[in-house]
């Protein structure tokens, strides 16, 4: 029994050593691959991660690399860690300032889980962690984000309508603030927020029922909630129907959020929050994805000719509505205010989402090309707001016959 490293430099090693700076928020997600019960545990930093049971079953566990040094990490089911699963975790010193200052809190929209599909009702736990972090918000300007597990937007929960959704909200111990969630997909008080208000270093959980399918927002809910919302506390919580969504090649995660910084757009180095600007709404960035360049330099969409394309999109806001578009294409199908239940429109150029609002598109794929991602108020592009979708393939001249000049980008 060993663990196999999954990808980059640890791809098919057993037992890999996994590695941190000191400080940096670590996460790991186990995939079961043979059926036994297995976990993972990193006990000098305090993380243990849920028993995954069955094949091709998963978990992720989200934590602060704490103090340089070398570390364990092993399976605590009895007689796994002596079987051999156990590995090196080594934590170094922080190398430069820029390890830190520039670290990427944008989540790359390929990040999410699979499809469910067809399955009958179960109980799915929803591991949050609340960091407080410096992190790049735009070329040689970084900001004091905080997050849900360390990325901006914070990780697509998915899950089957009928299933309990069992929340366990840790906020971490070097945190300022409290922190909690409320998500749109619960019903009872706060959407979850009443039951987890979560100060610096503890943890607690509640569960709630999936009763109705659909795309929905969650978002930190402590006071000033505007104020947790612009520093990035928000992602989206998928409710599949009962017989899931039709299948397609791409699924992507976007959401369009504000930010509110004291120095004007474009000013390089560390951002203070400004309240005044917030409260007077007016941004100084818009973002997808938490970031300027998070989905059009750092994390851009692929896709060949012929693929099917679904996006998730969302607003986090908090304050302003996007008029949602992809400049080149139409959509073929629009689940139109995140409802999976209602028919979906048909061939719509734009969609506007509020804020704590969501939207499903769909869209084929005729013609290569690089294809761009915008709100169609289309000023907010000069403060960073927009994301690139690059398309592979051979020329279709029937349906689009003209060149593409250089530097255009479409």
């Amino acid at each position: 029994m060993v663990f196999i490293g999954v990808g980059g430099t640890i791809d098919g090693k057993a037992n890999p050593i996994l590695t941190a700076v000191e400080g940096q928020v670590v996460q790991l997600t186990l995939i079961n691959g043979e059926g036994a019960e297995h976990n993972i545990v990193f006990p000098d930093q305090d993380a243990r991660s849920p028993r995954v049971l069955g094949k091709g079953a998963s978990t992720t566990i989200v934590f602060r690399a704490g103090k340089a040094g070398d570390y364990l990490y092993y399976c605590d089911v009895p007689g796994h860690r002596l079987a051999g699963m156990e590995g090196q975790f080594l934590v170094t010193n922080t190398a430069t300032p820029q390890t830190t200052v520039e670290a990427d809190i944008s989540r790359d929209p390929a990040d999410m889980p699979p499809p469910i599909g067809k399955r009958d009702p179960k109980t799915v736990r929803v591991d949050l962690f609340t960091v407080e972090m410096e992190g790049r918000l735009a070329e040689g300007t970084t900001f004091g984000y905080w997050t849900f597990n360390g990325k901006v937007p914070g990780p697509m929960v998915r899950v089957r309508v009928g299933d309990t959704v069992d929340v366990h909200l840790k906020n971490s111990a070097d945190s300022n603030m409290i922190h909690s969630v409320d998500f749109h997909a619960a019903t009872g008080p706060g959407g979850g927020a009443a039951a987890l208000q979560v100060d610096p270093g503890d943890e607690k959980s509640m569960t709630f029922k999936a009763l109705k399918p659909g795309l929905y927002v969650y978002h930190c809910a402590t006071p000033m909630v505007a104020e947790h919302i612009a520093n990035g506390m928000y992602g989206m919580i998928l409710v599949e129907p009962e017989e899931g969504l039709p299948k397609v090649d791409h699924e992507f995660y976007v959401m369009q959020g504000e930010i509110y910084t004291e120095a004007p757009y474009g000013q390089h180095g560390s951002q203070e929050f400004s309240v005044e600007k917030l409260l007077a709404e007016r941004p100084e960035y818009f973002v997808f994805n938490g970031s300027v360049g998070a989905i059009s330099k750092l994390h851009p969409m692929h896709a060949k000719v012929g693929d099917t394309v679904r996006m998730y999109f969302g607003v986090g806001g908090p304050n302003f509505t996007s008029s949602f578009h992809v400049i080149g294409e139409i959509f073929d199908k629009v689940y139109n205010l995140g409802t999976v239940t209602s028919p979906p429109l048909h061939d719509v150029q734009t969609v506007s989402v509020a804020p704590g609002g969501a939207t499903i598109t769909e869209f084929k794929l005729d013609v290569p090309g690089n294809y761009t991602v915008v709100d169609h108020a289309l000023a907010r592009m000069e403060r960073g707001l927009v994301g690139q979708l690059i398309v592979e393939g051979e020329p279709n001249p029937d349906i689009y016959n003209g060149k593409v000049m250089p530097g255009m980008g479409h």
